[in-house]
């Protein structure tokens, strides 16, 4: 079984339509979809969008092998063969556009838009929302705690509550992308090229006659990564006088114990005291390390209690996107081939959220050069364009709403990642990516980064596509 082959990394019902558009000679038609997402997770006011270096790979590598020939045979739809051999010459041919990675994104404002055979669309569209929605949800997080930290270091330490292996490789990406420092987990480590960081366990004191005789065998394993767990007997009267004594003999080697970690316990207080006797020991370098079911809520209060804390684990809230198990964005199509050119097409629901925005788009960011912060976001017809004119930006649900913006920049934030199938987007590095992802935050006002009741962003409509989505909304309204 070749386990890394992600071609049938869909769901079933592409693969009937796809089938059934081939069936109907449709399969060959053009189509354009929109990947997006309808609000951001955590009640949070900004999205960051994670995961197109995956992405890119996936497309690349898209190919049916005989094995999963043999697997669609098996099906109960009975596909004819003709439809196999079709399969059997899949490639992607057409184009797609995204965000760069870390760009800081907004409910209802295109992450990724395909252009492509119907056939094509129809298949990318599962791995494509399964890789955006779990990496940006990640890496959504790992900012929100990043905002809280500051300058402390932030390691994460996931892989043990991840849903399984490569959930836990790609969040410690995402969480990278944000703003994290390091990873538990080697494999990420080796892969992505994050700094990896670790401790011990308290198995390995448990597996020692006394705490005293754990420290000094670690220490003089590791005698320039000594950062031991003193939680597991008595931090304050045994584990932190243990790691002073590890430290006074590291001393007398020229070496100094790094850090102390704490994982239970009330930790601003337990670090509050640590620091204290750390200091009069005349161990002012050795930072304390915090762990357990840690977040941004849980830091931020810590912080507000005085905790003295230099770096944070974060595990479990982070890895699993706490309480935001899924990101919910969707793929939707919003134009399609009839006779020879592309038309506009609109999705209606009863919930205004889910009504879709037609046509082929771009999305502008529009900078004020005077204050160089973001005014919003600007949606317009891939074939508008946008320049220094006075810029009328409106609210779409409540146009009454609207400003002049003048002296501004535009930015494209939709790249060409392929065009007629072929890569034309290098992929950056992984810092380069965390660096982009921090200018982007600065462009955006602090009150739209807060983690309680932010202010809400505002991603606005061209007139011309507003106009167009109004009218097509009342023209299907009244068939």
């Amino acid at each position: 079984m070749e386990y890394e082959n992600l071609t049938l990394h869909t769901d079933k019902y592409q693969i009937n339509m796809m089938y059934a558009h081939w069936k109907n000679n449709s399969h060959n038609r053009q189509a354009v979809f929109d990947a997006y997402i309808r609000k951001n997770p955590f009640r949070n006011g900004y999205t960051v969008f994670a995961g197109l270096d995956r992405i890119v790979h996936y497309i690349n590598n898209l190919k049916f092998t005989e094995e999963d020939i043999d697997y669609l045979r098996q099906q109960e739809e009975n596909y004819e063969e003709e439809f196999l051999d079709e399969l059997r010459r899949f490639a992607f041919t057409g184009n797609i556009y995204a965000m760069r990675e870390g760009e800081i994104a907004f409910p209802n404002e295109p992450f990724i838009r395909v252009e492509a055979r119907i056939f094509e669309a129809q298949m990318i569209e599962t791995a494509i929302l399964n890789v955006m929605n779990y990496q940006s949800l990640i890496a959504t997080k790992a900012s929100r705690i990043k905002q809280v930290a500051g300058n402390d270091t932030l390691i994460e330490f996931g892989t043990r509550r991840a849903q399984e292996a490569d959930a836990a490789i790609w969040g410690a990406r995402a969480a990278y992308i944000a703003g994290f420092h390091g990873t538990s987990n080697m494999r990420a480590g080796k892969l992505f090229n994050i700094p990896a960081k670790g401790t011990h366990a308290h198995s390995w004191i448990q597996d020692h006659d006394s705490e005293e005789e754990a420290f000094a065998n670690f220490a003089e394993a590791l005698p320039d990564q000594s950062v031991l767990l003193v939680d597991t007997y008595d931090t304050l009267r045994s584990g932190i006088p243990n790691a002073i004594k590890t430290g006074e003999m590291l001393e007398t080697q020229g070496k100094k114990l790094k850090a102390i970690r704490l994982d239970s316990g009330d930790l601003a207080r337990l670090s509050i005291e640590g620091r204290k006797m750390l200091d009069e020991a005349g161990m002012d370098h050795v930072e304390i390390m915090a762990s357990n079911d840690l977040d941004e809520e849980v830091i931020m209060h810590l912080k507000m209690q005085g905790a003295k804390i230099d770096s944070w684990g974060v595990g479990t809230k982070l890895i699993t996107g706490a309480r935001k198990p899924a990101l919910g964005g969707v793929y939707k199509l919003v134009a399609r081939e009839d006779e020879n050119k592309l038309i506009p097409v609109i999705k209606l629901s009863e919930d205004l959220a889910k009504v879709t925005t037609p046509g082929p788009k771009k999305v502008y960011r529009i900078i004020n050069r005077r204050t160089n912060k973001s005014e919003g976001d600007y949606i317009a017809l891939s074939y508008e364009t946008v320049n220094d004119k006075p810029l009328k930006m409106f609210d779409p649900f409540f146009p009454q709403k609207f400003k002049y913006v003048h002296d501004y920049e535009a930015i494209d934030l939709l790249k060409p990642i392929f065009i007629n199938g072929k890569q034309v987007y290098d992929l950056p590095p992984l810092e380069e990516i965390h660096r982009y992802h921090e200018e982007q935050l600065s462009y955006i006002w602090p009150e739209t980064l807060r983690l309680l009741n932010p202010q809400t962003y505002y991603v606005d409509l061209s007139y011309e596509l507003w106009k167009m989505k109004q009218d097509m909304m009342e023209k299907h309204s009244m068939e």
